[in-house]
């Protein structure tokens, strides 16, 4: 479960700006997670008491964002969801897809005071 060490660099990150911004609450962390990232939201809020365990960050709230992952018929050029159409082109029917999005793993936003 790789996720536990990406919580406790996410943790890192966010204590880094707590501390340079001299901020006193940090209310919510929010995450946005890809599809088709190797990175299990579920697995993120299992271990983000762990990781915020006996820092200021015990009362923030985790927020995961799941972002969809699209593709791009390389036979059509129509934009879909990869996930909702089992990788086939829901217009022309074809596999020959091309990934524009869904892998991504980004801090998206620290809400702070």
């Amino acid at each position: 479960m790789h996720e536990l060490g990406i919580m406790f660099h996410i943790v890192d990150q966010v204590l880094r700006v707590v501390e340079d911004n001299e901020l006193s609450e940090v209310e919510a962390i929010v995450l946005q997670v890809g599809e088709l990232s190797s990175v299990v939201p579920r697995y993120l809020h299992a271990c983000f008491p762990a990781a915020t365990s006996g820092t200021m960050l015990e009362s923030t709230k985790l927020e995961v964002e799941v972002l969809t992952a699209n593709g791009i018929c390389q036979n059509c050029n129509k934009v879909f969801a990869v996930i909702e159409y089992d990788r086939v082109c829901p217009q022309c029917y074809s596999e020959d897809i091309e990934i524009i999005s869904g892998s991504e793993f980004y801090l998206k936003e620290i809400r702070a005071c």
